[in-house]
């Protein structure tokens, strides 16, 4: 579940000049300005604008992973070759195999650590918090209604649940009026709770709501179905899954250690 340089399958995009930081460490001098020159060139040629946040070294010899905004992709460290594509390392264990999906997964976990807690429905962990997983939700979801009513169950165990909005049917849509709703209303967490429920609610509106734009992040996450479940690390969980299930997927021990209540 990662973008793979959706850039360049663009042609109706305005493109600038590489805008380029990189970490120092990871490749020579030499390579940072072969590289460096190439991709300008390549924006340049594309009109299109690449954001470079990293080029690192992978274990193939002379080829270079680059990472802009949320695509990942690799070119040679000549600076001749731009290859598009999934890289799998046969020796590692199932899980860990795609270099790539691994590199999709730290930028990831960058952009959802960023974001503003306030701009989400936060269900918080009972007693310590030793877990946590970031949702995209939709209120006629029939599997988020059924993640939703775990949520307790979740919590008990340690597990906040953090909410963002993916209206299934796009913005504007009645999918996103309901979550609008829900965001602008003054308990937005017991809003959610009723709508999920089937619970009529007025309809409510407030020009500082966050659904249009964790829509389109939902998108750039390659989010294409509901509910999308997110671990701190970047990992994309395969839909719905039992609380049992996700709280092992999480690394969180279903069973109370010894002092816990």
């Amino acid at each position: 579940m990662y973008k793979v340089a959706s850039f360049l399958l663009c042609t109706n995009i305005f493109f600038s000049p590489v805008v380029f930081s990189t970490s120092a460490a990871t490749i020579s001098v030499h390579e940072q300005q072969v590289v460096t020159k190439a991709i300008d060139r390549l924006a340049k040629q594309t009109k299109n604008k690449i954001a470079i946040t990293d080029i690192e070294t992978t274990p193939i010899p002379g080829l270079l992973q680059v990472t802009s905004d949320l695509n990942v992709f690799y070119i040679t460290s000549d600076g001749k070759y731009l290859v598009l594509g999934e890289i799998l390392d046969s020796n590692q264990d199932k899980g860990k195999w795609s270099i790539t999906e691994l590199a999709a997964r730290k930028l990831r976990s960058r952009v959802l650590a960023e974001l503003n807690p306030q701009e989400m429905i936060i269900y918080p962990a009972m007693q310590t918090k030793i877990g946590t997983v970031t949702v995209f939700t939709d209120i006629d979801c029939g599997f988020c209604r059924k993640l939703h009513k775990e949520i307790p169950e979740l919590n008990a165990m340690g597990i906040e649940v953090r909410y963002l909005a993916y209206p299934r049917a796009g913005v504007p849509s009645p999918s996103a009026d309901k979550l609008i709703t829900v965001w602008c209303s003054k308990n937005p967490a017991d809003t959610m709770t009723q709508m999920k429920s089937g619970v009529a609610v007025a309809t409510q509106v407030c020009a500082k709501n966050p659904i249009a734009s964790q829509y389109a992040l939902g998108n750039e996450l390659g989010v294409n179905g509901t509910p999308a479940l997110f671990t701190p690390d970047g990992e994309m969980l395969p839909g719905y899954m039992p609380a049992a299930e996700l709280a092992a997927a999480l690394g969180v021990s279903t069973t109370p250690s010894a002092g816990q209540n």
